[in-house]
């Protein structure tokens, strides 16, 4: 049997298969040389010992060494004896490589103990709650530093950016934040007059509305949506940023990126956080109010007298003097995300979730935090 003879040539006689190899043994003829090898398996199926003569091979590849490698490997599996001769010195070298590669299978990974994998993880997380720690740290001395300067020179603040990063951040975000309060505080109402109704206290449901309204949840709703709005948006812009190296330009040119882009950002949430509280209570309290009087037939001059029975300044006062704090920790955790994004759009998401997901925890972190300090001095 023939079969291509300028690669592979097969003569089977008296159970002995002899194999005469030519031409170019490299990974450019690799279909080719597979076909051939394929095509000669039934003789060696049926031959006792087979030889191949590679005295007219002339170029010989990494392929055509394993190609070699595996038939010779197959052979001897089988029982059958076999050859290799005409091989120059060189690619006999480059054979005996392929001799060594898959003899042993890998060995399975090494398992590990459960509690190990786990204190690993906990390491790793307290690592990681370090770093972040450490550059939420770093810039907020960033910039307080830059505010600093600006005290001194004035002149340098960005008061163009922080108009338009106000009316953004504040003044665009009003109708969102009317209406989530607004549907916030009939929710309570409406659950506190459910609830309240079995024993005949609907009228307290009022106070569950204030109270709950101004302390806790006015300003935390509102800066969980100014977190979701403004704080991913910051981190996408310094991030967008970051990738096309405009903020290497302006270190380049000998501008402080912190004053120049964070710092207006930063103070302007500083100042909406308050303003949004203040609507967002508002528009609860009405939204408590529309649903009283149409679930609970209370007319508004009730609720309101009772609103101002149940409610003192010092309430409005707890929940205002939260805003500012959470509005600089909003700005900080999304300013450094955005610092920290890499060249790829897959960094930009992430940084912009972690965002997110970091500004909200910190948020509820300090409201949880002011809560035991009001409590302790009695607000």
């Amino acid at each position: 049997m023939v079969s291509n003879r300028s690669l592979l040539t097969a003569k089977f006689e008296d159970g002995q298969l002899e194999l005469a190899a030519g031409g170019s043994w490299t990974a450019a003829h690799a279909n080719e040389l597979e076909s051939l090898v394929d095509g000669v398996a039934e003789d060696a199926s049926r031959a006792r010992s087979v030889s191949i003569d590679m005295h007219g091979v002339r170029e010989f590849d990494t392929f055509g060494a394993w190609l070699l490698e595996r038939l010779t490997r197959q052979w001897s599996a089988a029982g059958r004896a076999a050859s290799i001769v005409g091989l120059p010195e060189h690619d006999r070298t480059l054979l005996k490589e392929m001799s060594g590669v898959n003899r042993s299978s890998s060995a399975p990974p090494a398992s590990e103990y459960g509690l190990l994998v786990a204190l690993a993880a906990i390491g790793r997380g307290a690592a990681g709650i370090g770093r972040d720690l450490l550059g939420f740290a770093n810039m907020f001395g960033a910039i307080g530093v830059a505010a600093v300067r600006v005290l001194t020179r004035p002149r340098d603040f960005r008061f163009t950016s922080a108009v338009h990063q106000l009316d953004r951040v504040c003044w665009q975000a009003v109708p969102i934040i009317l209406l989530i309060t607004f549907l916030i505080g009939g929710i309570i109402a409406q659950q506190g007059i459910f609830h309240f109704r079995k024993f005949g206290a609907e009228l307290y449901a009022v106070d569950l509305v204030g109270i709950l309204i101004l302390r806790e949840i006015g300003v935390l709703i509102v800066a969980i949506m100014v977190a979701g709005r403004s704080g991913s948006s910051y981190t996408a812009e310094l991030g967008s940023m970051m990738m096309r190296e405009e903020i290497d330009a302006l270190r380049t040119m000998g501008f402080d990126p912190v004053e120049v882009l964070i710092l207006p950002r930063v103070l302007v949430l500083i100042v909406a956080l308050p303003a949004l509280t203040f609507i967002g209570c508002m528009a609860a309290l009405y939204g408590g109010g529309l649903v009283a009087f149409l679930y609970a037939g209370m007319s508004p001059e009730i609720y309101i007298s009772r609103l101002e029975e149940a409610i003192s300044l010092t309430h409005f006062k707890v929940g205002m003097i939260k805003a500012p704090f959470m509005g600089l920790v909003i700005g900080v955790v999304a300013c450094t995300e955005g610092l920290l994004v890499k060249g790829s759009a897959e960094s930009l998401g992430l940084q912009t979730t972690a965002s997110v997901v970091k500004s909200i925890f910190l948020v509820i972190v300090l409201d949880g935090l002011f809560a035991i300090f009001f409590a302790s001095i009695g607000m």
